[in-house]
């Protein structure tokens, strides 16, 4: 796990190494072991380096094959680099690290392009053929690991993290106030190749660049529908292809952990390693609260305390948060819709110098129906097929068991009239301007036309898994860890997300193939709970403590926040002081206007 950077200049103009280092400097926290520059005219890769597999100099990037003919630098791992590598050597190519880079660079050279169809993992990596002066740009399918870029008439620039690019840029880009909007109104971000930042952008899951007589051409190489594969047959075979996806994510010279939430996804991956790997030694990494908080999944958590002797805990809060929202801000580089990103980040702190590698479960939830408002679309698939009385058995199930009508109220959002259904959320708060100039049809309305849950999940999984995957990558790599996550093994999600819904959803429970996959290895308050919460935070609470309070209504004051002409002051003064009445729970909202003004102080105003 690294971080990869790289500017081209579209003339002869020469690489600056100064830049490149400057650049590098900024990621370091990615990649603290090694460093490298390649520089070749007006090409330049930079790499800061993580050590996992072969902590040898052999590893050090950026990477030039026998005929010195190529050079990668990668950010990433590909699990079945083994297997690839077998493959290769029969083809009379020879290797001088164990390195999965190497079986990259090598696997680019034998089959080209061709050959991302053939790796199992995450990565970004770029590749420099000196002979051609031709540029291979490559992300993982599902976009977990990151590539961002800047492209003007005159250059290239490129990194794992958006810092890097802003570091070197002679102007300081706008705000790309669309991403602001779709942000503070519906609580979305990364939907599309835009960020935050005008004029930059991210490469998107499952597509390469290809940069040849300066012409830079972007290809999809993998699409996720038409890559479908046939379901499961049963909980069985699924339970053979997870147990499969975690042996892969094993491979590492370094100390792993997980993150042990206490919920389905994270303990099915900890009592695999323990039953079916044997770790025995398996350190685990969570995030706890007081008990009658209503964030805490302590009681389920320590459903391990028998089995494992390193668990390790820590515990947010708001003094926590106010002393980090500095570092959290520069770690994710853009806002962040949901303090649940925050927890994960203390996690993440909690574990570094204790392991360098951790197993997550994300991705879990949005191919397994995890999230409750997955009922809505399950009801309104079964209502398009007339099954009425199975559509009644489950809303009765729904009802008797989660106690809440919830799922009920968007699933009636979904059948309503499209004329009758209002747009936008309005929040109450933001400037009739501001909503004016870039209100339109927002990535929620096109996700509510789902038809039924297969259609919902692909939709989402698509477009809001992206959100997860960076809060995972920049929370992990902050703090010099890597994370993997077996869950989004291309074997399982090709699979899953064609599922008939009773696999998935029934009577009530969610994600009914792995519950029953899990049967005999998870303990059974565990395998059967119901409640969703992942790494939560009682924001709410912290947001009524008088550090906040001060934070707050100082902010809320400030001229910055009001010349910005986003968010109505007066409004918003009057939401908050409901929240700290207990009127209303307004955390949510809150949170957003603390990431945004530490945002535009950070990066736009400095």
């Amino acid at each position: 796990m690294c971080g990869i950077c790289g500017i081209i200049n579209f003339s002869t103009i020469p690489v600056q190494k100064l830049s490149l280092e400057t650049m590098m400097k900024r990621m370091k926290h990615r990649g603290p072991d090694d460093e490298g520059i390649f520089i070749d005219k007006n090409l330049g890769l930079g790499f800061v380096r993580l050590s996992i597999i072969d902590l040898s100099e052999n590893g050090h990037q950026p990477m030039i094959d026998d005929s010195e003919r190529y050079v990668i630098v990668h950010n990433g791992e590909v699990y079945n680099y083994n297997e690839l590598k077998s493959e290769l050597v029969k083809k009379g190519y020879r290797f001088k690290s164990n390195t999965d880079s190497e079986v990259i660079l090598n696997s680019y050279i034998e089959w080209g392009p061709a050959c991302q169809e053939k790796f199992n993992g995450m990565w970004a990596f770029t590749i420099y053929d000196k002979k051609t002066n031709e540029i291979f740009v490559s992300r993982d399918r599902y976009g977990i690991k990151p590539f961002y870029y800047f492209l003007n008439k005159d250059k290239f620039i490129f990194a794992s993290e958006i810092p890097p690019i802003l570091k070197i840029l002679k102007k300081k880009p706008d705000p790309n106030l669309q991403a602001v909007f779709d942000y503070m109104a519906f609580s979305r971000t990364d939907q599309d190749e835009n960020t935050f930042f005008s004029g930059i952008k991210k490469l998107e899951p499952g597509c390469s660049i290809s940069i040849k007589d300066n012409k830079l051409k972007i290809h999809e190489w993998y699409d996720l529908r038409s890559n479908i594969k046939e379901p499961f047959a049963n909980a069985l075979d699924f339970r053979e292809v997870f147990k499969s996806a975690v042996g892969l994510r094993l491979q590492s010279d370094v100390p792993l952990g997980v993150c042990l939430s206490g919920g389905l996804d994270s303990s099915s991956i900890t009592s695999t390693l323990l039953k079916d790997f044997s770790l025995s030694d398996l350190k685990t990494f969570s995030a706890i609260y007081e008990k009658n908080q209503n964030c805490d999944e302590s009681e389920y958590i320590y459903e391990y305390k028998d089995v494992l002797k390193n668990m390790h805990f820590t515990t947010p809060s708001a003094e926590t948060l106010i002393n980090d929202l500095s570092d959290f801000l520069k770690a994710h580089g853009e806002p962040t819709p949901s303090a649940a990103s925050y927890a994960q980040y203390r996690v993440m702190k909690s574990a570094k110098g204790k392991i360098v590698v951790t197993l997550d479960g994300q991705g879990a939830d949005e191919q397994l129906a995890g999230y409750h408002f997955y009922f809505s679309f399950f009801f309104k698939g079964l209502l398009r097929e007339f099954r009425l009385f199975k559509l009644f058995s489950e809303i009765y199930h729904y009802l008797n068991i989660h106690r809440s009508i919830h799922s009920l109220k968007i699933f009636l959002y979904h059948i309503l009239p499209e004329k009758f259904r209002t747009g936008t959320k309005e929040k109450g708060y933001l400037t009739k301007t501001f909503s004016d100039a870039f209100f339109k049809t927002s990535i929620v309305e096109r996700l509510y036309d789902s038809k039924n849950l297969n259609e919902s999940l692909i939709n989402h999984f698509e477009k809001k898994l992206a959100i997860i995957l960076k809060w995972e990558d920049r929370n992990s790599m902050w703090h010099s860890l890597e994370s993997r996550v077996p869950f989004l093994d291309h074997r399982i999600v090709e699979k899953t997300l064609s599922l008939p819904g009773a696999s998935l959803i029934n009577n009530g429970m969610t994600k009914v193939i792995l519950r029953e996959s899990m049967k005999g290895l998870l303990p059974e308050k565990i395998r059967l709970r119901q409640d969703k919460i992942g790494f939560g935070t009682p924001q709410d609470e912290w947001f009524r403590q008088p550090a906040f309070q001060k934070y707050i209504w100082e902010m809320l004051n400030s001229e910055e926040f009001k010349n910005r002409n986003i968010i109505d002051c007066k409004k918003a003064k009057s939401i908050y002081q409901k929240h700290l009445d207990h009127k209303q729970n307004f955390a949510d909202e809150i949170w957003k206007w603390i990431n945004l003004d530490l945002w535009y102080k950070e990066y736009i105003e400095k």
